[in-house]
């Protein structure tokens, strides 16, 4: 069973990835009910930590139902990164992620996320001060590499082994890829099957089937995958992994009952969260998802996405029972 710190986790465990504007509590804690093993907040700036900027100290709010939870921070001061530490400590998480992947040009240009690519003794030693300051757990993800040519990600991860990192999320792509052409797993392999590595290595990227997570387990041999856009407005994804790999069979997909009664809940948890306002306009990029494949929709989606009263997207979820609640939908 894969270890960070003393968390021990199941056997290939699913971790829900930290996405920006999408990893928040409301959604966290409906992948949690689904089946994700452990969650991770929203990428939170070291520097707006420590100048108390609002966005990123309610990134900071977490909840028992959710645990073990990690908080992502990323930056490149190193001043800063420690400052961070000390405040994240306070919200008391169960582990400390540093984003050294976010390949963003706004982060990038600072040289923090996938920017600190460039500079791997920074990377190293940014994150052997931190596991020095902190009891928490330290764990890192990142990518292959700033490009195609600087892949060097087996040795990367065996310093950041070294330096006390507890265990690292790979995303199969470099910064220059973005999110274009196919993730490569093979590299996240080798880091692996290296014979010095003891930490858990866990996949990301392109893991948008059943079938994707099963060849990650079997045929790469990864200790875990990192799920990020395939649950995004379906959080069932990681009961159906699961699923899947315990039968070799596939789970019915939600009926209509079942997403009406997710997104619901979910407007309604984030509105709780952060107030009517911001509560409605957050939540419209799950709806797509949530109601995925049903022929006829467009009107009512239409619906739920540009009305900015709880109200109105309340009522659009009620007539979605009622025009389609006799919808079946196909597994896929």
């Amino acid at each position: 069973m894969p270890r960070i710190g003393e968390i021990t986790l199941p056997e290939f465990p699913l971790l829900l990835a930290p996405m920006e504007d999408v990893s928040d509590p409301p959604f966290r804690a409906l992948c949690k009910e689904q089946g994700a093993d452990v969650v991770y907040t929203e990428f939170i700036s070291s520097e707006g930590l420590i100048r108390d900027a609002a966005k990123s100290v309610m990134k900071l709010d977490i909840y028992e139902k959710e645990r073990p939870v990690g908080i992502q921070i990323f930056g490149a001061n190193l001043d800063s990164m420690l400052q961070a530490v000390e405040i994240v400590e306070q919200s008391q998480p169960d582990i400390i992620d540093i984003n050294f992947g976010c390949p963003v040009k706004k982060v990038v240009c600072k040289g923090a996320g996938a920017g600190i690519l460039k500079d791997i003794p920074l990377m190293v030693s940014l994150t052997k001060a931190m596991v020095e300051h902190t009891k928490l757990p330290v764990t890192v993800k990142t990518r292959l590499g700033w490009d195609h040519d600087s892949i060097k990600i087996v040795e990367v991860a065996e310093r950041l082994q070294d330096v006390g990192c507890q265990a690292i999320s790979i995303h199969g792509r470099t910064r220059v890829q973005m999110y274009k052409g196919e993730a490569n797993w093979e590299p996240i392999a080798r880091v692996k099957n290296n014979p010095r590595m003891h930490i858990p290595v866990f996949g990301n990227g392109d893991v948008d089937s059943p079938e994707a997570a099963k060849r990650m387990r079997d045929d790469y041999g990864l200790d875990g995958a990192m799920i990020g856009r395939a649950s995004i407005g379906y959080p069932w994804f990681f009961k159906e992994v699961k699923h899947f790999l315990a039968t070799g069979e596939h789970l019915a997909p939600p009926s209509m009952e079942e997403r009406v009664d997710a997104a619901r809940r979910h407007l309604q948890m984030a509105i709780d969260w952060k107030g009517p306002k911001l509560g409605v306009f957050e939540t419209r990029r799950h709806y797509t998802n949530y109601f995925k494949g049903i022929p006829n929709f467009k009107e009512l989606r239409m619906k739920m996405v540009t009305s900015d009263e709880a109200a109105d997207v309340f009522a659009a979820f009620d007539e979605a029972l009622e025009l389609f609640g006799h919808h079946e939908f196909v597994a896929p």
